[in-house]
């Protein structure tokens, strides 16, 4: 006489196909938006770090030029207006899905650049102070943020193309359906980095 085996129950069933499936679809992407999201918010908080570190270098700067040039009151004062202009937008990490905001946080900063180029520019009509140690060191210090800024941009582009590009590829397109409804695309810089670095000034 046969002893039938019963059939494992829904419950039991349950128990062991929730890890095996959590298993597959661990390999599957679904958790490739969040991962590509997370590395961008990253990125986006460098790039923030770096320009808060140019922010900072431009009051010694340009008292540091006005102890030589209080002439030069205009190109002095635009240099002011636009870092207010720019440290006025607040930013966060939700600034990076706001079309709006990162407009206006991305045109702030390339008319701050473009202040403080043209700061720089002026300094080579005094040559006490193209050779004042203070200000050799500031604009030292402001080239290589410069260069952080453009590498910080440069990463954070390529994170947010990566978030972007899973949002509407297989097999992405299909998770942020199940799982990520709620998740947008982020804003990328719309100008070349090349643009928006302060011109190198050389001394003799």
């Amino acid at each position: 006489m046969f002893v039938s085996v019963p059939c494992l129950s829904r419950r039991a069933r349950t128990v062991l196909l929730v890890p095996l499936l959590a298993l597959l679809l661990s390999g599957c992407g679904v958790n490739d938006i969040p991962n590509y999201e997370e590395q961008a918010k990253a990125k986006w908080s460098e790039v923030l770090n770096q320009y808060q570190r140019r922010n900072d270098l431009i009051p010694n700067l340009v008292e540091t030029v006005k102890g030589f040039a209080q002439q030069e009151r205009t190109v002095l004062e635009a240099v002011t207006a636009a870092r207010a202009s720019a440290t006025s937008i607040k930013v966060d990490a939700s600034t990076i899905t706001d079309p709006e905001t990162f407009r206006k946080f991305q045109d702030s900063q390339a008319q701050l650049s473009g202040a403080l180029g043209r700061l720089l520019a002026v300094s080579e009509n005094y040559p006490a102070l193209k050779s004042n140690e203070n200000f050799l060191a500031l604009q030292s210090q402001l080239e290589g943020t410069e260069n952080r800024i453009a590498v910080a941009r440069r990463d954070y582009i390529e994170a947010v193309r990566l978030y972007n590009t899973e949002l509407v590829t297989f097999p992405g397109r299909i998770w942020k359906w199940i799982l990520y409804g709620s998740k947008k695309p982020m804003e990328e810089f719309t100008v070349d980095d090349s643009v928006k670095q302060v011109p190198k000034v050389k001394f003799n």
